[in-house]
């Protein structure tokens, strides 16, 4: 089949999506690039090289994370000016949505470098398409702010979205959301998703307060994705 394929090209960057939980959702399109390019920067070498052995693909690894984004950004960039083929990956996901890869595509394209992506899993999409919410307008938040000053500002500012709002939280934080949620939002439909493609995934729906009876029956794990319905359905 791969001589049917169009090579992968020189000097190009590759940003390839990896599994979020399941690795069954791994494309035959990323496994390709992986295992065709020269050299993987990762956001976690451990992590990526233990998915990379799994499929069998042996690749030289570059660490890239959120605090040597600058001096590896470079680093990348004479990689490919030398006509490299590189494959950028996160943890999980999508490179660039909430992890690193932003810097480097900005870097890329500003030194009129090509960057292809290699769409795949993501957790945005995975969680907003089942959680019932509508799809037709969406605002993705991301990570909200660790200082609850901030927090509660820029969910002050959310308010008036008419849209459906997107979160990603860490379990250790959710509770405290769904609290502002419930103090801001209370009237709003809100959905819970969390441990989207494994085992134990789980969508928990209701309005803040519904929801915060649940939290304090159980301890929920997992990385979340928090969904709010907008001002127009809320």
């Amino acid at each position: 089949m791969n001589e049917t394929l169009p090579p992968l090209m020189p000097g190009t960057l590759y940003l390839v999506a990896t599994p979020i939980g399941n690795l069954e959702d791994i494309t035959l399109r990323a496994l390709r690039t992986l295992k065709e390019c020269d050299v993987v920067a990762a956001e976690d070498t451990r992590r990526t090289g233990q998915l990379l052995k799994h499929f069998g693909i042996s690749k030289p690894l570059l660490s890239y994370f959120q605090f040597n984004e600058a001096r590896r950004s470079e680093q990348i960039i004479e990689r490919l000016r030398r006509g490299e083929k590189v494959a950028l990956v996160t943890d999980a996901g999508s490179p660039g949505i909430s992890d690193p890869g932003e810097r480097v595509v900005k870097a890329a394209t500003a030194a009129g470098l090509r960057v292809e992506s290699v769409p795949g899993p993501s957790a945005l999409v995975a969680a907003l398409t089942a959680s019932g919410l509508p799809t037709e307008e969406f605002h993705f938040i991301g990570f909200l702010p660790h200082k609850s000053g901030q927090r509660r500002r820029e969910l002050e500012r959310l308010k008036s979205i008419a849209g459906t709002l997107v979160f990603y939280e860490s379990p250790y934080r959710v509770e405290k959301l769904v609290v502002e949620l419930n103090d801001l939002f209370a009237g709003r439909q809100v959905v819970l998703a969390r441990e989207l493609t494994k085992k134990f995934e789980e969508y928990l729906r209701g309005t803040p307060a519904e929801l915060l009876e649940v939290l304090k029956r159980r301890s929920l794990k997992g990385e979340f994705v928090v969904l709010v319905a907008g001002e127009a359905s809320g």
